[in-house]
């Protein structure tokens, strides 16, 4: 039953993520993100690593999506939306990584048919409790979390920056 949920909560989290990369509209893309996340909470559900799952859960689908979702109905970006051009570095860069991300996939999928199975956890003596992530949190990964936080508030502020600069009339003509 554990394997089944497993291939439905990766499914789930591959196709929505495709979905988001692929949709034009920026609001069906973030809605698609906190599909996707979700789906990752309950693959951390499945780790026994509940905790996490529920952290996971509170910061990105509830707090930091909300603020996406703020950043662009504040932007306006309908009329953006319709000139989108990928630019020919960018589809090669795309091409790429589809090429990294099934190399990848396929080496894993020999490897565990061969018999060397790749070992998918938290990680050696890390737990998904309380005490243990917020000791991780807190110490070893404390300075990266602080950057994390200040680069969400540098973009917000430059996301209203942006905003107001639209809302700005224009001096009449001369």
């Amino acid at each position: 039953m554990q394997e089944i949920l497993f291939f439905v909560l990766a499914a789930v989290a591959v196709l929505s993520a495709l979905g988001m990369l692929l949709n034009k509209n920026p609001v069906y893309s973030v809605l698609l993100l906190i599909v996707t996340l979700f789906s990752i909470a309950g693959l951390y559900v499945l780790l026994n690593a509940s905790f996490i799952a529920a952290v996971h859960l509170i910061v990105y689908a509830g707090a930091i999506m909300v603020l996406f979702l703020f950043v662009i109905m504040l932007l306006d970006i309908r009329a953006d939306v319709e000139h989108i051009n990928l630019k020919r570095l960018s589809r090669i860069l795309a091409l790429l990584a589809t090429f990294i991300f099934l190399g990848e996939t396929f080496l894993i999928i020999w490897m565990s048919l061969k018999g060397k199975a790749a070992f998918v956890g938290l990680g050696e003596g890390i737990l998904g409790d309380v005490p243990s992530v917020g000791e991780l949190l807190f110490t070893k990964y404390l300075l990266p979390f602080e950057i994390a936080s200040v680069l969400l508030l540098v973009a917000i502020v430059g996301a209203i920056i942006l905003a107001k600069r639209k809302l700005r009339p224009e001096p009449p003509a001369a």
